[in-house]
């Protein structure tokens, strides 16, 4: 008789009660913010170090266009193409002085300036998290005057 109670008992523990379920849900949930916590600003600073290496690509290569072409770039664009205005085309590499112009880590195009507001010959620059000029944290400006 106890072997055939055993046996009802087991078909009707089939499964997992809804405090069992609420218990492992939550488990996942704490874990899950635990680990948001900790990713979330090793994303930022990811973002940051890429910007810089792009920024220091992008400074690279207008320098060795000084030197091919004895002049600085009027934009980013001339670093891909030659431009219609250069006095010496033949002086251009040919393929250009990178592949493509990329986008900061925010989807933003990278900018220049010819006249360094910083002191020094160029400005190469990243407008931040926020698209927009100054800004502190995440969207504060990154640049090729920045150490």
């Amino acid at each position: 008789m106890s072997k055939l109670n055993n046996a009802r008992k087991r078909q009707k523990r089939q499964g997992f009660t809804l405090v069992e379920l609420m218990v492992v849900i939550v488990i996942i949930g704490l874990l899950a913010t635990v680990v948001a916590i900790n990713v979330l600003p090793s994303q930022d600073r990811a973002m940051v170090g890429k910007a810089r290496a792009d920024i220091s690509v992008l400074e690279q290569a207008i320098e060795t266009y000084r030197l091919d072409n004895l002049t600085f770039p009027d934009d980013l664009n001339a670093l891909t193409t030659a431009p219609a205005s250069l006095a010496q085309p033949e002086r251009y590499r040919q393929g250009g002085y990178i592949r493509r112009l990329p986008e900061d880590p925010w989807g933003n195009p990278y900018q220049y300036r010819r006249q360094s507001a910083h002191g020094g010959q160029f400005d190469v620059y990243s407008l931040g998290a926020d698209g927009k000029e100054g800004g502190e944290g995440n969207d504060a400006d990154l640049g090729n005057w920045q150490g």
